[in-house]
């Protein structure tokens, strides 16, 4: 733990304050390996960080960052095999897609409640639960893109153009459950 010391109140001696330290590994010597079925689950209040189970520690997801970095683990632990990788510009719209997803619930759900990243026969299927019970209207709309000045943004336009088997089913504790299937491709 890192020592910060702080000035004295009293004019003593400075007080001495334990900071944590943000945990993150190192990139160059290990390496994520999520059991299949890998999820992220909270368990707890909004506002309180989802965890994610791996096969040699647990890692904390909270931001779209490490949602990303989850989701890249899978496609390569999990997708990829000796004869088929996945191709770069899938993952990068894997990428996109967890990003928005993420965001949305972070934003407008009240709070990421859990996030789950599943690898299948066809892609990456995601699940991102959160605290709120509102469906938003674009849920049911065609995708289209925005017009200008009408406030919603571009997240679920890109959503419904790059996933596919798009799913939103109530939690029974509350929240809500969006799914999607983001299709990879091998390289050729």
């Amino acid at each position: 733990m890192a020592h910060a010391a702080a000035a004295p109140r009293d004019g003593g001696r400075p007080v001495q304050r334990r900071h944590r330290k943000a945990v993150r590994h190192d990139r160059k010597r290990k390496v994520l390996r999520p059991r299949p079925g890998p999820t992220a689950d909270c368990g707890g209040a909004p506002g309180t960080g989802p965890t994610v189970s791996r096969s040699d520690r647990t890692a904390v997801v909270t931001t779209a960052a490490s949602a990303r970095e989850y989701a890249r683990a899978v496609v390569r632990e999990q997708w990829d095999t000796e004869s088929r990788t996945a191709r770069e510009e899938d993952v990068v719209d894997l990428l996109l897609v967890v990003s928005e997803l993420v965001s949305n619930a972070l934003r407008h759900g009240d709070g990421l409640a859990a996030f789950e990243a599943t690898a299948t026969h066809d892609g990456i299927r995601l699940t991102v639960h959160d605290h709120s019970d509102v469906v938003p209207d674009v849920v049911h709309g065609s995708g289209a893109l925005p017009l200008a000045g009408q406030g919603q943004g571009y997240g679920w336009p890109i959503i419904m153009r790059l996933a596919r088997d798009i799913r939103m089913e109530r939690r029974p504790g509350g929240g809500k459950a969006i799914s999607v299937l983001v299709p990879l491709r091998g390289r050729p």
